[in-house]
């Protein structure tokens, strides 16, 4: 993803608490949250080019960091009153020919940290207690651009900066090679129970699903079969739209998809084209349902302000109304866009049961009720 225009480098909600933490552009690591009047910043003379942020699970305190030679874990005491804890309070891990790191991802346990980096083959497996780390080597693909752990703790994806990508379990560490025709793996996340994986192809238009089924008691993992192919769930082709301030196309190449934490609405970044105002970058926003059948039904459009482009975007972990979706925007500003659930018991909302939201002059746009999407069930 090209943030080279933004401010924003990496963003990440803490998983349990109400707070957040930003890298910036200049590589320090602010951490907010509403209920402390201190702004902590984190500096270290190894943090530099900071690819991601993430929180340890279970955990009020630790916040791994990759950087361009290391990994950083910091540990930050959330009663501290200190605006510039001591880098005293970073571990650091590194190993040789894995650099720059691009790519972390905790298990949900929060007991191992995944690492990896675009020019080594291996992904690291680190007990972070230890200092220790175990590779995972594959030949093929080159490095490894992405990773996400499922939330179930079973399986985490690997994509590689060529045309496959591989998913591996967790008990026994095997993995599966999937290859990808036209590009390679963009995006992916898992649904809430860690049974379906959707992901996205660089230059494809449409979104993916794998279906991962429970291995039966006492069947050692290596030997059971995962999803034999992966089917097409939605097609989100260029569709222009008439608004009152001329034709717009929304549709085309994927940049990345979140899925909330409840598992009922999945927000899809869409490239546009930054050369045409016609075609801007914007977030489209599915309703999700994932029993008896899985459901894609579009719901709506998130969209800036004039020359925002959205480039990072997260569900909060823990939103008790429905979902929120925290969008961080070129120009450096971060929106929080509320979806309020009916099953959570919020009034005012729609006959489709989405909010109405009226467009605010200064913040992000809700385009509600436009049918983009064709709706294809798996």
């Amino acid at each position: 993803m090209s943030r080279s225009d933004c401010v924003v480098r990496a963003f990440a909600w803490h998983p349990h608490a109400d707070k957040f933490a930003l890298a910036l552009l200049d590589d320090s690591i602010k951490i907010y949250n509403p209920k402390s009047a201190t702004t902590p910043t984190l500096k270290h003379r190894l943090q530099r080019s900071v690819a991601a942020v993430q929180w340890k699970p279970l955990c009020a305190s630790a916040l791994a960091v990759a950087c361009q030679n290391c990994l950083l874990v910091w540990h930050v005491d959330p009663c501290s009153l200190s605006t510039r804890p001591s880098s005293g309070c970073a571990q650091v891990l590194s190993h040789p020919g894995h650099s720059p790191v691009t790519s972390i991802a905790w298990s949900p346990s929060g007991s191992l940290l995944v690492s990896a980096s675009p020019v080594d083959t291996a992904v690291m497996i680190w007990d972070v207690a230890a200092e220790s780390c175990v590779p995972l080597q594959r030949v093929g693909g080159g490095g490894v651009t992405f990773l996400s752990w499922s939330p179930d703790g079973s399986h985490v994806l690997a994509s590689t900066p060529s045309a496959l990508f591989r998913v591996w379990e967790t008990r026994m560490w095997t993995c599966e090679r999937w290859p990808c025709v036209k590009g390679r793996c963009q995006s992916g996340c898992w649904s809430p129970d860690g049974s379906r994986l959707l992901f996205t192809v660089q230059g494809e238009t449409v979104i993916y699903a794998l279906t991962f089924t429970d291995t039966p008691a006492g069947i050692p993992s290596s030997t059971s079969k995962g999803p034999q192919a992966a089917s097409v769930v939605a097609d989100l082709s260029e569709t222009t739209f008439t608004t009152a301030d001329g034709d717009i196309i929304v549709g085309g190449e994927i940049q990345s998809l979140v899925w909330d934490p409840r598992g009922e609405r999945l927000a899809v970044l869409l490239k546009g084209d930054s050369q045409s105002t016609d075609r801007p970058a914007i977030i489209a926003v599915f309703k999700t349902r994932t029993s008896p059948i899985f459901e894609l039904l579009p719901c709506g459009f998130v969209q800036g302000e004039p020359d925002a482009e959205p480039r990072l975007m997260q569900f909060h972990p823990n939103f008790q109304h429905g979902a929120l979706l925290t969008v961080c925007w070129s120009t450096g500003r971060i929106t929080h866009v509320p979806f309020y659930f009916l099953s959570a018991g919020v009034p005012h909302f729609g006959l489709s049961g989405s909010p109405l939201l009226p467009r605010p002059q200064d913040g992000p746009s809700v385009l509600a009720g436009q049918s983009l999407f064709s709706e294809l069930l798996s």
